[in-house]
């Protein structure tokens, strides 16, 4: 049998196996037999990925400890090149030379009141095979200042803004002192930016056991929490993608920005474990610290100073060798009658260990729907579009990967690009959670009604919603792309819609050399049935977007998303005792909820019943104008304090780093207090909303012609 004749007979199969598939309502962009062809083809894939090889794929990719500018880092580029090869798909690497010094020694002591030497490592758990070959680099926080310096330890709880103005109404200072934070509630980079403007010397950031230690749970090796030899590594980098070429591509004879012009730490940083942290916190005397201070180690919390006084050492290879070379991976399936437009999947490959779930498992659920999709190709269908199945370099280090090949394809991206989805930690437990750009989170939602559960309990969408416990009128909630992970270069610098989703769960390992795959086969996915669903999701997403007529982006919910802005816009406002008229912002939304709404009653009509697929040019022309729709809602000068930041959407707060802030321009603007400020970036905003509504207009006036 032919594969197109294999594909229709194996279509009319799982039409009469899934005999609702047929009854159910076109899909968004699809004509009435496209949609029935599309759902057919999506039950297929969902079935593709294997549990047994996505086992056997997370062994290989975390048998070591795999650092980006590293030689095991580079064994994982191979394998996953060798692995889209042996499926069948066209692949490429890209190089790039950034400049990511890497930590050569790190220590610590306890200098008074008396001297005790403090073992950073974090040491082999006897059935932990993984954990008996700890390699260089050295235990770090990426991107720390260098220095020998010895001072009194203060305590700074998360070492946030505000707990460093609770330490001054506390009269106690942090200036000439090494403070010692907590891991939580904020970014890493931020806690070290807070510490050096308040005059810190030294930072020390622990895990705290409140945090993901015995107060969450068993510690491994017994349960999935944090021992007390556990450290969290992590990069101390505010900046995305290398600091020294921001805005251009890391490559051979760039120009480099001088270093002592860079946004860095410029003070010796170092992650701990909360048994070393006993030590230096422990016998601090002073304050004793407000209830909300206190964590969970066995003692009562003081701020310090004295007696307790810490030196640390951090040295790098920052004068010898601090250009290191990273390695993108591309696995490529090109489209059939869109060959331009993209739509792509990606998730990082390095780690801070052997990164079973942070992030090999993002690495599976990619190679797993690459090798899903391609198997349908080979069985008849090849999709409309380019499909791209990317993994990242050094993601860890500060977005490195992403970052550098989004500013060097930013071109054919801000073109052709359809949206990006990521997988960061897609599988560490069986809790389902996603998000993105509010125009692609309709389409996540009906892909997850699609996908058993690993837990046999129904599909992926009914366990999340019976999780999340939500009235029937109302979807589980959606995280917003702030910032953190692969999505930011393509949402927060070109507009490109994403999404993303996972399983979560206990995350006790993080960062750490125990995260290993003996802690996922024991205790975050032992079947490995959450990888192979994360995998299913994405295979079916890439081939909805990929082979939708017209693209199937939801902007009346982006709207209507956006409509629930605006009172905490002028919340906030108000508490800062600024004045806001978003009176201009609101009609502009709204302009834009009326035109989304003319335009899906357009395209729904074009596409209805009897109706075949509108002309390559008419979908050209439809897609072309829907893709600026979100390229519209940016700015080439960016945000005012983050200019590569150009979206005016959604970004991470610049005083948290974790936490997203919606409409970042006026926010961030009210937040200064800036009166004419915050007049100028309300009505630039709504001039946006306008723009995106235009984009919306022409997409109507380009479906219409369909049907002329």
């Amino acid at each position: 049998m032919c594969p197109s004749l294999r594909l229709i007979a194996a279509a009319a199969l799982l039409i009469c196996a899934h005999g609702a598939l047929a009854q159910q309502s076109a899909l968004p962009g699809y004509t009435a037999d496209g949609s029935q062809s599309e759902r057919a083809l999506e039950a297929s894939v969902v079935t593709r990925p294997d549990s047994a090889r996505a086992r056997q794929e997370s062994r290989a990719l975390s048998s070591q400890v795999h650092i980006a500018g590293t030689s095991a880092q580079a064994r994982t580029r191979d394998y996953v090149i060798n692995a889209m090869k042996q499926a069948g798909l066209e692949t490429e690497v890209r190089a790039y030379d950034v400049w990511m010094p890497h930590t050569t020694v790190m220590q610590a002591w306890r200098v008074s009141p008396d001297t005790l030497v403090l073992n950073l490592a974090e040491g082999p758990v006897p059935e932990d095979t993984t954990s008996w070959n700890e390699t260089e680099p050295v235990i770090s926080n990426g991107y720390s200042g260098t220095g020998d310096v010895s001072a009194p330890v203060v305590y700074v709880n998360y070492g946030l803004i505000e707990d460093y103005a609770q330490l001054d109404s506390m009269g106690v200072s942090v200036k000439g002192k090494i403070v010692i934070a907590r891991y939580g509630r904020s970014y890493r980079g931020i806690k070290a930016r807070e510490a050096e403007k308040h005059g810190a010397v030294g930072l020390i950031i622990y895990s705290d056991p409140a945090e993901d230690g015995y107060a969450r749970g068993d510690v491994y090796p017994r349960g999935p929490m944090r021992n007390d030899h556990g450290v969290q590594r992590g990069s101390v980098l505010n900046p995305d993608g290398d600091p020294t070429t921001p805005g251009y591509a890391s490559k051979p004879g760039v120009h480099r920005v001088p270093l002592d012009s860079l946004d860095l730490s410029h003070i010796p940083v170092i992650p701990m474990s909360y048994g070393n942290a006993t030590q230096l916190l422990r016998g601090l005397e002073g304050a004793q610290v407000p209830r909300e201070w206190q964590g969970g180690l066995p003692f009562r919390y003081h701020a310090g100073p004295g007696p307790i006084a810490a030196r640390v050492i951090v040295q790098s290879d920052t004068a010898t060798a601090p250009i290191k070379t990273i390695w993108d991976t591309f696995g490529v399936i090109r489209g059939s009658e869109f060959p331009d437009e993209i739509v792509m999947i990606g998730g990082h490959r390095d780690a801070w260990g052997p990164g079973a779930a942070d992030n090999v498992s993002g690495t599976v659920s990619v190679l797993e729907a690459a090798r899903a999709v391609e198997a349908e190709v080979k069985a008849g269908h090849r999709p409309k579009r380019t499909i791209i199945f990317a993994t990242w370099d050094a993601e860890e280090w500060g977005l490195l990967g992403s970052t550098e090949y989004v500013e060097d394809d930013s071109l054919r991206l801000m073109r052709g690009a359809v949206a990006y989805f990521n997988q960061d930690v897609a599988a560490q437990g069986p809790a389902f959670g996603g998000g993105g750009s509010p125009s692609l989170r309709p389409t996540v939602r009906d892909v997850t009604k699609h996908v058993k559960d690993p837990s046999g309990t129904g599909t992926v969408y009914d366990v999340w919603r019976r999780r999340a416990n939500v009235a029937d009128t109302v979807e589980p909630r959606m995280s917003d792309p702030g910032g953190g992970s692969d999505f930011a270069g393509f949402y927060n610098h070109l507009g490109i819609p994403i999404a993303e989703w996972g399983f979560g769960g206990a995350d006790g390992v993080y960062h750490s050399l125990y995260d290993s795959f003996h802690w996922m086969s024991k205790f975050g996915d032992p079947t490995f049935g959450y990888h192979v669903a994360a995998a299913s999701i994405g295979a079916a997403i890439v081939l909805r977007m990929a082979d939708a007529d017209i693209l199937p982006y939801d902007y009346v919910e982006y709207a209507r998303t956006m409509r629930e802005y605006v009172p905490k816009v002028q919340a906030a406002a108000k508490a800062k005792g600024v004045t806001v008229d978003t009176v201009a912002l609101s009609a502009a939304i709204e302009r834009m909820e009326n035109a989304a709404s003319v335009f899906d009653a357009a395209r729904d009509s074009v596409l209805g019943p009897g109706h075949a697929s509108p002309s390559r040019g008419i979908s050209v022309r439809t897609n072309a104008a829907l893709m600026r729709v979100e390229r519209a809602l940016t700015r080439t000068s960016g945000l005012r304090t983050r200019p590569w930041f150009r979206n005016l959407i959604y970004a991470a707060d610049e005083d948290n780093g974790y936490a997203n802030m919606a409409f970042p321009s006026v926010n961030e603007a009210i937040r200064s207090g800036d009166q004419a400020l915050t007049t100028k970036e309300v009505a630039d905003l709504a001039s946006r909303f306008d723009a995106a509504t235009a984009a919306i207009v022409e997409a109507t006036t380009a479906v219409r012609a369909a049907g002329k």
